[in-house]
């Protein structure tokens, strides 16, 4: 597979403000899991799939996730990676994928809204098996924060960042198609 310079470099650009978005901008959502912490990272993870395909979301993905592993999320370390990764590497899959299949910005909506209850709906078995198997959290301390808390706030993330991503997408839409076509 071979990546051109402007593609690996749009692709770059994209993981760097997902990084600085990431770093300054972050908050809890949910006051009863103030660990969860919202950012509008996929914002440019969701360009960068809508731009060259999913497979460029997960490697925007992928770098993000690093990033926050040794950064800001050091505490949670591989496994945290693992989980933003799947997390975001969803989103980025399937609405890359659909966005792929339908380039407008009806496509956009649609795409955004499967990847975000795909995302939610992933992160239920994964905080299954690497909150209970790494963090030691007793199994069913997640499985009753599986409504009140897992599904909400991956849905709140997820539906901020789409409804960003879609408000961006309407002023640069244009540029996404130009680019699409390298």
């Amino acid at each position: 597979m071979t990546i051109s310079v402007k593609k690996m470099t749009t692709l770059g650009i994209l993981s760097s403000l997902a990084v600085l978005l990431m770093f300054y901008i972050r908050f809890p959502i949910i006051p009863a899991a103030s660990y969860l912490m919202y950012e509008p990272a996929d914002v440019p993870v969701v360009f960068g799939a809508f731009m060259f395909g999913p497979v460029a979301g997960l490697i925007v993905t992928f770098v993000v996730s690093f990033i926050q592993a040794i950064t800001v999320n050091a505490a949670e370390g591989w496994v945290g990676f693992i989980m933003h990764f799947i997390a975001t590497g969803t989103l980025a899959v399937v609405a890359g994928s659909i966005y792929k299949k339908i380039p407008t910005i009806k496509g956009a909506v649609f795409a955004l809204v499967a990847g975000s209850l795909s995302m939610a709906a992933i992160m239920i078995p994964a905080n299954l098996i690497f909150t209970v198997h790494f963090f030691g959290v007793p199994h069913d301390v997640v499985v009753k924060s599986i409504w009140p808390i897992i599904i909400p706030f991956n849905l709140i993330k997820a539906s901020v960042n789409s409804t960003l991503a879609v408000l961006v997408y309407k002023s640069i839409g244009r540029l996404i198609h130009r680019y699409a076509a390298i």
